[in-house]
């Protein structure tokens, strides 16, 4: 467990979203991913997420989020902050939201509901719910529709356990917005990946996600500590080394975004199996030549 300080700050750095790796069977297969949590750590990633949107999170049924986040949370072993993401109807998010603090997770990722019927006081209500079920665990709000709309966002980040915002529209202007209707002691963090954290850095956030840190966390550590120390010359530099990576993930209507990422675990020997339907896979034969591009340029440093 981490305290609310050293959260925050951990929530400032990169947030590596882990992948949830499966058998040939379809079925939860954990140990591929102890090489990868193991290569995060050792590489400087400051934070990790289980049943994350690079989890497949809305792929799984619920005993299997709750069996992820408690393996997770064994082979992480307390060595950087674990967060644990919570979603679908209520009562699986305040489920999930008990098992992972069981679990020893640091914090909750709230995602943001599908229900094609949400309203912004609604959102507030479930996250209180889920506050409640937590009993004070710190809860990290996933943001991705803003048209919730900055009043509602401000609602949810005065509840008293939310400690941060992960920002994943692209429309930094409404990010600025949302951070001024808030408590400074919020950390919005970018949610948009390495691409977009120098967009976001520009209007006040601090860290990014990551799914690259899967595959090659060095780099991610090299953006993050080039945009803390304002170098953003060096940031965009080493983004372009790794740009295709995330150009691959974006595509089909984003249902790459696993798929790219296993496909790449897999070229390094770090197979942890194919992405679930509805997810793009396999990757076509150009986007796989794209992902092996960039891991030639991480073979290179």
């Amino acid at each position: 467990m981490t305290d609310a300080t050293g959260l925050r700050n951990s929530l400032a750095g990169i947030s590596g979203i882990l992948v949830t790796p499966f058998d040939s069977a379809d079925r939860i297969d954990a140990k591929p991913l102890r090489p990868v949590i193991d290569q995060a750590i050792d590489a400087g990633v400051h934070i990790l997420v289980s049943n994350g949107n690079t989890g497949e999170f809305y792929s799984l049924t619920l005993d299997e989020a709750l069996a992820t986040v408690a393996e997770t949370a064994r082979m992480v072993d307390g060595r950087v902050p674990l967060i644990g993401g919570v979603g679908r109807s209520v009562q699986d998010a305040c489920a999930l939201a008990r098992a992972s603090a069981e679990a020893g997770c640091s914090a909750l990722m709230v995602h943001q509901l599908p229900d094609p019927f949400v309203s912004p006081r609604g959102t507030v209500n479930y996250v209180r719910r889920i506050a409640d079920a937590a009993d004070g665990l710190p809860l990290v709000l996933y943001i991705r529709n803003d048209a919730i709309g900055t009043q509602a966002i401000a609602e949810i980040c005065a509840i008293s356990s939310v400690v941060g915002v992960k920002w994943a529209t692209p429309n930094p202007m409404k990010l600025a917005a949302a951070m001024g209707a808030c408590e400074p002691n919020i950390v919005w963090v970018g949610g948009l990946a390495e691409i977009w954290a120098p967009a976001f850095y520009a209007v006040g956030a601090r860290g990014f996600t990551s799914g690259l840190i899967n595959v090659w966390p060095e780099r991610s550590v090299a953006i993050h500590a080039a945009l803390e120390r304002q170098d953003y010359a060096e940031a965009r530099r080493l983004i372009e080394g790794m740009r295709a990576f995330e150009d691959v993930r974006a595509e089909e209507n984003g249902g790459a975004n696993v798929s790219g990422v296993k496909a790449a675990l897999a070229m390094l020997g770090h197979d942890c199996g194919h992405a679930r339907p509805p997810a793009a896979w396999p990757l076509t034969d150009d986007q796989s030549a794209r992902i092996a591009d960039v891991l030639e340029c991480a073979k290179k440093g």
